[in-house]
């Protein structure tokens, strides 16, 4: 297997832990421990009390999958995989189901795993290019004229990482039927569900066809990264014993205790969830002002949902990774620039999930006073 180096992972294997703030961080502020367990109704408590640290079950726990196919209409647990992340689910679904003479769309900029372990496969993989200047918003005839009679899988992410796009209603039904029509899977990773506006969310991935996907995760709306507990959900069983045969290279189960926590986390999740959502939110209206601010510095195109947006350095001749790496020097606040995601034009992630937003917008405003004045 030949696969290219995952440039937002090294970039973050340098400087994640070596910086005060990630103010380009794609989760929610994470769940303390201690809290966690407090949310633990008596079964799950009673669970956690006598679990010991042997194998689980390789397909997940029985009232974990339970709990997670209730998050779907029309699922049940046998539509569930549970998976170490989301990275290892996206890597057995990829390994699973591509090869060469096959042919993958996945929208881009995004999360390189999308279409690099599928390009790792030998399959052939067009990246649909989001815009700035159509609001980061999924093109349908671009996307159409991207089909091949060898698509296998249509690859979209929504809420969209790192531009915060989520389509609406007649786009993501145009979609699903490009999908339907061309004969293509429809993949949608959807790891920031539940973070959108109750009137905005759209049908799972698996909701809407038989053979649809919907990747699943408690590291982002769920703020639970450390358990590393992702999954796969879809009504097509056969794909996820292929899934499973893969796993069985890779973690062959996940860990017992972060299964209990995970679960413990999803039967409270209107808790865990407005928690997300308020430090979200709150954290969103401090950056318009910022933005109205710098209006004639940075382009700030406002994400509809999720913790992320993509914002442009628009200053002639100042380069966002020049800056980037001057702002972390001199105020210990990183920033990751586009081309981490290969994506020219001046942009950066910037995360707003984390409850240091406050003193790290500020420290970024006193460096840009001093540089871009």
């Amino acid at each position: 297997m030949r696969i290219a180096d995952f440039a937002l992972e090294r970039y973050f294997a340098r400087w994640e832990f070596a910086v005060e703030h990630v103010l380009c961080a794609s989760d929610v502020e994470g769940y303390p421990m201690s809290e966690v367990i407090t949310l633990a109704d008596d079964e799950t408590r009673d669970l956690w009390d006598r679990l010991t640290l042997g194998y689980t079950e390789s397909t997940g726990h029985p009232l974990l999958r339970r709990e997670i196919a209730s998050l779907y209409q029309g699922l049940d647990p046998d539509h569930v995989l549970v998976f170490a992340g989301a990275e290892e689910a996206i890597f057995c679904l990829a390994n699973a189901t591509l090869g060469p003479g096959d042919h993958a769309v996945v929208t881009w900029p995004g999360y390189q795993s999308l279409y690099e372990v599928a390009r790792s496969t030998g399959a052939d993989v067009a990246l649909h290019e989001l815009r700035e200047d159509q609001g980061w918003a999924i093109d349908l005839d671009r996307l159409r004229e991207q089909l091949t009679p060898a698509t296998r899988m249509i690859i979209v992410n929504a809420p969209h990482n790192p531009t915060g796009m989520l389509p609406d209603r007649p786009t993501f039904d145009g979609l699903v039927a490009l999908a339907s029509d061309s004969g293509a899977r429809l993949v949608v990773d959807e790891v920031y569900r539940f973070l959108e506006d109750d009137a905005d969310r759209l049908p799972a991935g698996a909701e809407v066809s038989p053979d649809g996907v919907s990747i699943g995760v408690m590291s982002k709306s769920f703020a639970m990264a450390g358990l590393r507990i992702g999954w796969l959900a879809t009504r097509d069983r056969d794909l996820l014993e292929r899934c499973a045969a893969v796993k069985d290279y890779t973690t062959i189960c996940s860990s017992a205790p972060s299964e209990i926590l995970a679960l413990m986390g999803l039967r409270a999740r209107e808790a865990v969830l407005a928690r997300s959502r308020r430090i979200v939110n709150e954290n969103a209206a401090r950056l318009e002002p910022f933005f109205d601010e710098w209006a004639d510095r940075f382009s700030w195109v406002r994400p509809s949902a999720g913790p992320v947006g993509f914002p442009r350095l628009t200053v002639p001749g100042v380069s966002i990774d020049s800056w980037a790496a001057e702002l972390v020097e001199a105020e210990g606040v990183l920033l990751l620039p586009g081309s981490q995601f290969g994506f020219g034009g001046n942009h950066f992630r910037l995360g707003f999930g984390r409850t240091d937003l406050p003193e790290a917008l500020g420290r970024l405003e006193r460096f840009a006073e001093r540089t871009l004045r």
